[in-house]
């Protein structure tokens, strides 16, 4: 079995005991962006899984971007980054 070599870990462990992977990441040729996969790039660099500056290289993303997603999983879970819910919590 060959393994490409990457820079960083292979996989983390999350607070809930959960793996996350290289493998779990969506593909570069993503372009709809549902509230799961928002969530797990947005876990994957703040558990160090990948850098910030590959996943807005990878996934063609702004700084802006990301940071919105990153604070609404601070703020409001993964249910904060539904489109739905992003509009319902900007008028609070």
């Amino acid at each position: 079995m060959y393994l490409k070599k990457v820079d960083g870990p292979r996989a983390v462990t999350l607070p809930d005991g959960t793996i996350l992977t290289r493998a779990d990441l969506p593909p570069k040729e993503t372009r709809r962006w549902v509230a799961s996969r928002k969530a797990i790039i947005v876990h994957a660099v703040t558990h160090g899984l990948i850098g910030r500056s590959e996943v807005l290289e990878r996934y063609g993303l702004s700084e802006e971007e990301f940071d919105i997603w990153a604070e609404a999983v601070k703020k409001h879970g993964i249910a904060g980054l539904k489109v739905t819910a992003i509009q319902k919590y900007r008028q609070l």
